[in-house]
C-alpha cells in the first residue's frame, strides 16, 4: 500500500499508488475497520469505471460503468494514508528508516533484544509482531549479503516462514499531459498479453490531483520472473529498469489507441509483490506464545490487501491476550 512521489524533469509532483491500486473487503470484521477509516477520511470508494483488453483480438470487453458486488477502495489522497494514520496512534511511537537486522531472544530475562543494520542496539522489548515475509528467507540474504534477522530455531512455529514462494512484478509509473479519452475504462486488465497485468488511471481516484494524467502500469508475474532471471536478484540497472519501462510501455500502446507519448515514464521493481502461497490460513498468523512472537501479513492468509489486515487483526488478539503477562 505504498505511494511513490515523483518529480518530472518541468518540476511536476508527480504521485503514484505503484502497489496495490485499491482493495476489496468482504469479512466483515475487515468492513467494520475500514468502515471506521472511511468516517475518518483515510480511505474512499472508487467509483469509476473498469474493464478488461484482450491481447489476442485487440478488443476492449466489460468496460460499463455497472454496479459491482464489491466497492474498491482507495486510501486518501494515497494508498500510503492508512499506514501513515496507524503510525501516529495514540499510544504508537514510530521510529523510521530502522532497519532490523537482527532479533535476540533473551532466554534468561525472557525478553527480545533487537539489533539494527548497522549493528546498534536498539533496545529490550517483551513482545514482537513483524510484518516481513522475507524476515527468515535465504532470499533476504541473496538482497543485502546478510543472514535473516529472525533465526527459525527459535521457535518451532517459524519453520512455515522459511523461503515463502512469491510472485515478482514490474510497475511502469505514466504521467501524460492530456486525457487518455480513448481508453475507455479508468482500471483495466489484461488477457492474452505476456508483458501486462493490469493498468489503472491514478488521477481518476478519489482526493488525487488532476493536473496530469497519471497512470500505473502491472507487469505479468512471467515477465518478471523472465526479467529477474537474466539480471538476478540485486537492485536492477537504469539499463534494465528503461529496457523493462519501453517494452512495457509498447504493450500499452499496442492496444491500438491513440495514446500519446508521457512526459514522466518510470519503472519499479517489486520484487516480493504477491506471496504465492498462504502458511497460516487457520491461525491468520504465526505465533509463538512463548516467545511472545507474532508474524503477520498478507503471506499468513491471503495474497491481498484484506489478508493483510485480518492476519494483523489476529496477531493483535494474541497479543491483547497476553496484555496482563507483558
Amino acid at each position: 500500500m505504498s505511494q511513490r512521489r515523483e518529480i518530472s524533469e518541468d518540476g511536476r509532483e508527480l504521485l503514484f499508488d505503484h502497489g496495490a491500486p485499491y482493495f476489496t473487503v468482504t469479512n466483515p470484521d475487515v468492513l467494520s475497520v475500514v468502515t471506521e477509516w472511511e468516517s475518518r477520511g483515510l480511505v474512499a470508494e472508487w467509483k469509476s469505471n473498469f474493464g478488461s483488453f484482450d491481447c489476442f483480438t485487440n478488443k476492449f470487453v466489460n468496460t460499463e460503468h455497472q454496479e459491482r458486488e464489491s466497492k474498491k477502495y482507495v486510501g486518501v489522497p494515497g494508498m500510503n494514508s492508512i499506514c501513515k494514520a496507524l503510525c501516529h496512534e495514540p499510544g504508537v511511537d514510530s521510529k523510521f528508516n530502522m532497519g532490523i537486522g537482527k532479533f535476540e531472544w533473551l532466554e534468561h530475562e525472557n525478553l527480545w533484544s533487537l539489533i539494527g543494520l548497522d549493528g546498534q542496539h536498539l533496545g529490550h522489548f517483551k513482545g514482537v509482531v513483524a510484518s516481513d515475509k522475507n524476515i527468515a528467507s535465504p532470499r533476504f540474504t541473496a538482497i543485502t549479503g546478510q543472514p535473516p534477522p529472525l533465526d527459525l530455531s527459535l521457535a518451532p512455529e517459524l519453520v512455515k516462514l522459511h523461503d515463502i514462494p512469491i510472485d515478482p512484478c514490474f510497475a511502469l509509473m505514466l504521467g501524460f499531459n492530456e486525457p487518455l479519452s480513448l481508453v475507455p475504462a479508468n482500471g483495466l486488465s489484461f488477457t492474452n498479453s505476456k508483458v501486462l497485468s493490469r493498468a489503472h488511471c491514478e488521477s481518476s481516484k478519489p482526493g488525487r490531483s488532476s493536473t496530469s494524467e497519471r497512470w500505473v502500469l502491472h507487469s505479468t508475474t512471467e515477465y518478471a520472473k523472465d526479467v529477474i532471471a537474466q539480471s538476478g536478484l540485486e537492485k536492477p540497472s537504469k539499463e534494465t529498469l528503461s529496457k523493462v519501462g519501453n517494452e512495457m510501455l509498447q504493450e500499452f500502446l499496442g492496444t491500438g489507441l491513440t495514446i500519446p507519448q508521457p512526459f514522466f515514464m518510470k519503472a519499479h521493481r517489486w520484487g516480493s509483490a504477491f506471496p504465492a502461497t498462504s502458511i497460516a490460513k487457520e491461525e491468520k498468523c504465526v505465533w509463538s506464545e512463548k516467545k511472545k512472537l507474532a508474524i503477520c501479513g498478507d503471506f499468513c492468509l491471503s495474497p491481498n490487501v484484506e489478508g493483510a489486515i485480518l492476519s494483523g487483526l489476529a496477531a493483535a488478539s494474541k497479543l491483547k491476550g497476553l496484555i496482563g503477562t507483558l
